[in-house]
């Protein structure tokens, strides 16, 4: 195997470098515990009586010993026993347990001296904690090498584990999802030197990495190829991530909908609705999805078939031995120090959200949006805690040498959405989040296979003033107002579709039921308004069936034109009985659905190319809205107006929304032709599925009839491998 270390010179130099940092963080500990004694009435190391400075001191240094190593042994056992709990329970638990750990150290202690309330033990332990990880932090980056030969031993371990047993066959895939990161950011990024990783995996010298002298530095040579893709009407991650994992996004047509047959709101952020959807997926392919076999799903709305499962909304609302949605906490908890350092970041990042937001609304910036209630702690948790979890299970995956490996980061698009996706707060977080990428890039060298590391996003953000915002109305009240109903004087904000409010509540396994009844009207002959960003859904719950163009004429006359003349409004779609279905447009303006083409848009002029497509696309689909409605869009600007109370919004037609990116190594092949266009999350699936099977991946092979369209060469019937030998991943143990 390539890679590994040569360890005859320097192996006394490594180990007398290990037991140097063992010996400071021990020293540091042991004047942290002193520092504390001194200072928390109920935390001593001396009896009544007094003792000498010298036994003191041996107190000190033996506690501090004694907790350090009750920590390496014992903790990985205890938070073993304690992983049916749920997820965030746990880290609470975290302190507490750690400070019982230094409880039984001072209780070990031989002079018997030590002693501490239990409500003190927990802060005590919490700061011992978190002074050992940062000394030995500080001291790993002043060895370089230091992190690295912790992968070598990790990756020395597998290998031993695996001695007698085949090694993997051909390269495994990981897939990382960068939730909301449109084309045009990346690019960007890449640019203004946020994402070094990403720009050196493109070939890139970002700006600000030149050196002074005479001759600049040349650009490192490119191992990746980043190409744009168009997503479908539906910009979001339900429709777009259900399409690349299960290969279908059929009758998904937008974030949530009503649904006439069943009388329910379906919204793709929901556990029960997340679980229906995969379900109707894999009954329409016949397929499991792209992680069948030896696959592992991360983060996701959705499973893809996979059998390792970590924060994965589809099975969140299960129950029993084969729910494994919290696994991957194992890995994050199991070290103390790792839970305290989480925890501090996780504060630290709620106080930057208070600071940034506070900064905002004194600076009067606009647009802006509320940021207040829990804004703060579930930010913090998509940009921190659930970031955490994730890469660590994506690395035990790749140690583990699992075959396809799919994971989501959705912490840019949980802060766009607020701060506004070309903001500073959101650009901080894009620095975060290729240090991850580098992180994992790191693990892939020394993995038990080798990794081809695939980046891609699910769609991107348009700027831009909420509808409520420029107009001081709601969409559902403009509804009303052109169905000739009472619209009341306060406007009611709508939910919003933040995927991470969604993994924070099924971490604590609390249904994440949005109150369906908060979208029923009081009487069935009112109509249901729902919000996807800048798309608008209108259902009339009354009837049965999709309403008609003349149908919806002859209930309410002037909503049709009340909707497609506001100036906020993009265009409107609606069936027709004479023509199958129009988009209707401001000042009479109307075309057929069958006759909208890239060369006569009609009212989609400014939504650029393959608006109608999409939009003609949608009109098919079993579960469209009685009426569709997509917001204004500035071609110039690159603004949209968000029917949701958030400044940075995706789920329609209009700019960087629909522009996502697929980012794949030069080692396989291009994913279209020079001439051709990535459209649908469809066909990034058969994209990704042939890349798998040129890597004798582990999918279930297609028929003959279902080559990959879009994607180049001959998708051959793969011959089915076994599975390799599974091994346990410390995310799942």
């Amino acid at each position: 195997m390539q890679g590994w270390p040569n360890v005859g010179g320097g192996r006394w130099r490594r180990l007398l470098s290990g037991v140097w940092r063992m010996l400071a963080v021990w020293a540091v500990s042991t004047l942290t515990m002193l520092v504390l004694a001194g200072a928390l009435p109920d935390f001593r190391l001396q009896s009544e009586s007094g003792e000498s400075a010298t036994r003191i001191a041996v107190t000190a240094a033996f506690g501090a010993g004694a907790f350090g190593l009750l920590s390496s042994l014992v903790w990985p056992l205890l938070v073993r026993a304690l992983l049916l709990v749920p997820a965030l329970v746990l880290g609470l638990l975290v302190f507490f347990l750690n400070g019982s750990l230094l409880l039984l150290a001072l209780r070990l202690n031989p002079s018997g001296q030590g002693a501490a309330a239990p409500e003190t033990a927990v802060v005590v332990a919490a700061v011992m904690s978190a002074v050992a990880s940062a000394t030995g932090g500080a001291l790993a980056v002043r060895d370089d090498d230091a992190y690295r030969r912790r992968l070598y031993r990790l990756a020395d371990r597998r290998r031993r584990h695996a001695e007698g047993r085949p090694g993997p066959a051909g390269p495994g895939t990981v897939f990382l999802q960068l939730d909301g990161v449109g084309h045009d950011v990346l690019e960007a990024a890449t640019e203004k030197g946020l994402m070094p990783t990403v720009a050196a995996w493109l070939g890139r010298s970002p700006a600000g990495t030149t050196h002074p002298g005479p001759a600049p530095r040349p650009a490192p040579r490119p191992t990746h190829r980043l190409t744009p893709w168009r997503t479908d009407w539906s910009s979001q991650t339900g429709a777009s991530q259900l399409g690349i994992l299960h290969g279908t996004n059929h009758d998904v047509p937008a974030f949530r909908w009503y649904e006439k047959d069943t009388r329910e709101v379906m919204v793709c952020n929901r556990p029960s609705s997340a679980a229906e959807l995969q379900r109707r997926a894999v009954e329409r392919t016949g397929d499991g999805g792209l992680l069948t076999v030896d696959g592992a799903s991360r983060g996701n709305l959705f499973s893809g078939g996979a059998e390792q499962l970590a924060l994965v909304l589809s099975i969140a609302a299960r129950r029993g031995r084969r729910n494994r949605s919290r696994a991957g906490y194992f890995a994050y908890f199991s070290d103390p120090a790792n839970a305290v350092r989480t925890a501090m970041s996780f504060v630290a990042d709620v106080l930057r959200e208070i600071g940034q937001s506070t900064r905002a609304r004194f600076a009067q910036q606009r647009p802006r949006v509320k940021r207040g209630g829990l804004y703060p702690f579930i930010r913090a948790f998509a940009t921190v805690v659930e970031r955490d979890v994730v890469v660590a299970a994506v690395i035990g995956d790749m140690f583990a040498g699992r075959a396809a490996i799919y994971a989501d980061l959705v912490a840019y698009d949980e802060v766009a959405h607020h701060s506004g996706p070309h903001s500073r707060d959101a650009a901080k977080v894009l620095e975060r989040l290729d240090r991850s990428l580098a992180l994992i890039a790191q693990v892939a060298e020394h993995a038990p296979r080798a990794y081809r590391i695939v980046l891609l996003s699910d769609h991107g953000q348009s700027p831009g003033e909420t509808f409520l915002g420029r107009y001081g109305l709601t969409l559902g009240n403009l509804v009303r107002a052109g169905c000739g109903l009472p619209v009341p004087r306060r406007a009611q904000r709508t939910h919003s579709g933040a995927e991470a409010r969604a993994a924070v509540r099924a971490a604590l396994r609390i249904p994440v039921e949005e109150g369906v009844e908060e979208h029923r009207p009081t009487r069935r002959s009112e109509p249901i308004v729902l919000a996807s960003g800048n798309l608008g859904l209108v259902s009339f719950p009354d009837v049965s069936h999709r309403l008609s163009r003349e149908e919806i004429d002859a209930r309410h006359p002037a909503l049709l034109s009340t909707l497609a003349n506001h100036p906020g409004i993009g265009f409107v779609l609606v069936r027709s009985e004479e023509h199958g279905g129009v988009v209707l447009g401001a000042h009479g303006a109307e075309v057929p659905v069958d006759e909208l083409s890239d060369e006569h848009p009609g009212p989609l002029a400014d939504f650029g190319p393959g608006a109608a497509d999409a939009v003609r696309r949608t009109h098919g689909f079993p579960h469209t809205a009685d009426i569709m409605v997509n917001s204004w869009y500035d071609p110039t600007e690159g603004e949209v107006l968000a029917f949701e109370e958030q400044i940075g919004s995706h789920g329609g037609l209009g700019g960087c929304q629909s522009r996502a990116f697929l980012m794949s190594p030069l080692a396989l092949s291009e994913p279209v032709e020079e001439d051709e266009t990535l459209v649908g999350a469809e066909q990034i699936h058969r994209v990704l599925r042939h890349w798998l099977r040129e890597s004798n991946g582990p999918q279930v092979p297609l028929a003959e009839h279902e080559c990959p369209e879009g994607a180049r060469g001959t998708a051959r019937p793969a011959t089915k491998q076994p599975a390799p030998a599974k091994e346990q991943n410390p995310a799942d143990a």
